[in-house]
C-alpha cells in the first residue's frame, strides 16, 4: 500500500476560459465607472440649477426665463457631445493594411529581422503610409496583423489598432481618436461653457448666502456646493480644452507629443502640419454650419494624412511632398502613392511657390512687352 498525497486533479479547462470570461466582463463594468459618475454629477447639477437656484431662489421672472433657456442650450450640447464621444465606435485600419493569407505565413516562417521587413517592405509598398519606426521599420501590429497607418496605434485598453489615436480617456470609456476627435473637442468646450455659466450666474446667490442675506433653507446646500463644484471643473477642463486647442492648432495628437513621429530619415514634430487654418479644417471640415455641432465633418479617411515638407516655422508655406517626385530636398522620399482626395486637396488650395513664380514671371513679360509696343507707336 503506496503512502503520500494524492496530487489534486487539475481544474477543467472550460473552468479557466469560464473565469477569464467573468473577469473581462467585471472589467468591462468598472470602466463604465468614470462615465456613471460624471453623469450623475450632470444629473445632480440639472436638480440643483434648475429646481433649487432657479425656480425655488430667483425672485425676477425675466432672470429665470433667460437662465433656464440659456441652461438648457448648453446643458443639450453638453450632453449631446459627450453621448458621440461615447458611443461612437473607434475607427480601426481598412482592409488594405491588413496582411493576406500567404504573407502571415511567409511572416512567420521567416527569422525577425530583415527578412521580415522585406516582406512588411512588399506588403506596404502600394500603401500610403510615410512613417516609421525608431528603427527605420516598417510599423507592424502582431495583434491584429496589419502594416499600421500614419499616426495609428495599438490601444491595450481596447485591444485594436485605432486610427489617428489620440489616448484612451477613461471618462467616456472609449478612444479618442480620427472617428470622434471633433466630439470629445467639442465635449470639452461645451462642458466648460457649462461650468463657467452655471459659476457666473450662481455666483450673486452663493455671495448672498454665504453673508446670509437669504434665509437658510434647503437650497442653501446646493447652490454653495453647485458653484464650488462648477468653479473646480472649470479651472480643470480649460487647461484641458487650452492644451487640446493647442494640439489641434499644429495638428499633433497627444501620443505624438510625447514621441514625434518618425519618417523614412529623420525625425518630424511638424511633419503633419499644414498651417493653422488646414490643420483646424481637418478636424472640423471645410462647412463651417457643422463646426459646433457634434456631426461628423472631419476630412479624410484616417488612413492617409497629407504631409509637407516643414521648415523651421510650420506657417510657412512648404512644398507638398511627394507631389513633386523632382525636388531637390531627397531628406524625405515617401511613396508615390496618392491621398485621399477629401486630405489631398489640403495641400492644393493654395498654388505653391514654383506655380506661383511662373506665373509672376509670365506677368512681368507680358507687361514689357506692352510697354515697348506702346513706345514704338509713339515713336513711330
Amino acid at each position: 500500500m503506496r503512502c503520500g498525497k494524492m496530487a489534486a486533479a487539475p481544474p477543467p479547462a472550460g473552468a479557466a476560459g469560464d473565469w477569464g470570461g467573468v473577469r473581462r466582463r467585471c472589467q468591462r463594468l468598472l470602466y463604465w465607472v468614470p462615465v456613471l459618475f460624471i453623469s450623475s454629477i450632470l444629473c445632480w447639477s440639472y436638480y440643483a440649477y434648475v429646481t433649487q437656484l432657479c425656480l425655488l431662489t430667483m425672485a425676477n421672472i425675466g432672470e429665470k426665463v433667460v437662465c433656464l433657456v440659456a441652461y438648457h442650450i448648453f446643458f443639450m450640447l453638453f450632453v449631446w457631445s459627450y453621448w458621440k464621444t461615447i458611443f461612437t465606435l473607434p475607427m480601426n485600419p481598412s482592409k488594405e493594411f491588413h496582411l493576406s493569407y500567404s504573407d502571415k505565413e511567409s511572416l512567420e516562417r521567416e527569422p525577425r529581422g530583415e527578412s521580415q521587413q522585406e516582406v512588411l517592405r512588399r506588403a506596404a509598398k502600394d500603401l500610403p503610409i510615410y512613417t516609421r519606426t525608431m528603427s527605420g521599420a516598417i510599423r507592424y501590429c502582431d495583434r491584429c496583423h496589419l502594416v499600421k497607418p500614419d499616426r495609428c496605434h495599438h490601444c491595450s485598453v481596447c485591444d485594436k489598432c485605432i486610427l489617428k489615436m489620440d489616448h484612451h480617456c477613461p471618462w467616456v470609456n472609449n478612444c479618442v481618436g480620427f472617428s470622434n476627435y471633433k466630439f470629445f473637442l467639442l465635449f470639452l468646450a461645451y462642458s466648460l461653457l457649462y461650468c463657467l455659466f452655471i459659476a457666473a450666474t450662481d455666483l450673486q446667490y452663493f455671495i448672498k448666502f454665504w453673508t446670509n442675506g437669504l434665509p437658510d433653507t434647503q437650497a442653501k446646500f446646493h447652490i454653495m456646493f453647485l458653484f464650488f463644484a462648477a468653479a473646480m471643473f472649470s479651472v480643470s477642463l480649460s487647461s484641458l480644452f487650452g492644451y487640446h486647442c493647442w494640439l489641434v492648432s499644429k495638428n499633433k495628437s497627444t501620443l505624438e507629443v510625447f514621441r514625434a513621429p518618425i519618417f523614412r530619415h529623420r525625425t518630424d514634430k511638424n511633419g503633419f502640419s499644414l498651417g493653422f487654418s488646414k490643420n483646424l479644417r481637418q478636424v472640423f471640415g471645410d462647412e463651417k454650419k457643422y463646426w459646433l455641432l457634434p456631426v461628423f465633418s472631419s476630412l479624410g479617411d484616417g488612413c492617409s494624412f497629407p504631409t509637407c515638407l516643414v521648415n523651421q516655422d510650420p506657417e510657412q508655406a512648404s512644398t507638398p511632398v511627394g507631389l513633386n517626385s523632382t525636388s531637390k530636398n531627397e531628406n524625405h522620399l515617401f511613396p508615390a502613392k496618392p491621398l485621399r482626395d477629401s486630405q489631398s486637396h489640403l495641400l492644393t488650395d493654395t498654388p505653391s511657390w514654383s506655380e506661383t513664380g511662373v506665373k509672376a514671371e509670365k506677368g512681368k513679360v507680358g507687361k514689357e512687352l506692352i510697354y515697348v509696343a506702346i513706345i514704338t507707336f509713339v515713336m513711330n
